[in-house]
């Protein structure tokens, strides 16, 4: 569970030095960041949350035995890391607004990219939108990047954690910064691209770098309503 602390506390600083960047050598990152991903439960939901599995650490599941794939429910705006022996780990995501609905189907998990850069897509919505690069304040990709359908879709951090449960994206799934570091990193482990812990804490420290990480054995996801 240290872990998990270590690596939250890291991304909360460096979400902080987006709007100072000044401060990046006195990042404190042995401070255990708040855990932002617990939420009420609403209680008319006590049932269906009972039967739900116990939340889980990806950082500290690490690799597992038999396949992985993620589950995308639209309806309850949930994804869910799925094992062997059933579900893994559940986050409240954000799906896509009515105007631009998440696409639903089986799709394939080969790259990740931590730390994007963002280049407005060329739809109407964007239109007075300007590129940005990785780290760059006003960068809505936070932290990493999950493509599942090339080159529009894809499983993303946003600063815009209100919105978590919500249908208000442009089409992607919205995950809190901490959340998609911690899928990221566990994909990788099971993807055919682990690496040791040092490295996923310098790309992290390191913001306006990119790193692109191709899986050798491709995630399936299951995006349905």
């Amino acid at each position: 569970m240290k872990r998990v602390f270590y690596f939250a506390a890291i991304i909360a600083a460096v979400g902080a030095l987006e709007a100072n960047p000044a401060r990046a050598q006195m990042i404190d990152s042995t401070k255990p960041a708040a855990d932002s991903s617990k939420r009420p439960l609403d209680s008319t939901k006590a049932d269906s949350a009972a039967a739900k599995p116990k939340k889980a650490d990806l950082w500290s599941v690490g690799k597992v035995d038999g396949r992985v794939s993620l589950r995308a429910d639209l309806s309850a705006r949930t994804l869910t890391v799925m094992g062997n022996d059933g579900a893994i780990r559940t986050f409240n995501v954000a799906i896509g607004s009515p105007n631009y609905p998440t696409p639903t189907g089986t799709y394939s998990i080969r790259k990740i990219v931590w730390n994007p850069s963002w280049i407005p897509p060329d739809s109407k919505w964007a239109k007075k939108e300007t590129a940005k690069g990785p780290g760059e304040k006003g960068n809505p990709m936070k932290v990493a990047k999950i493509f599942f359908k090339e080159p529009d879709y894809y499983i993303h951090g946003t600063g815009q954690v209100n919105s978590l449960g919500d249908a208000a994206s442009h089409g992607c799934l919205r995950m809190h910064p901490d959340e998609v570091a911690e899928l990221a990193q566990f994909l990788m482990n099971n993807g055919g691209q682990p690496r040791e812990e040092g490295w996923f804490s310098r790309v992290i420290h390191m913001r306006w770098r990119t790193h692109t990480v191709y899986l050798s054995q491709p995630i399936t996801l299951v995006v349905s309503r």
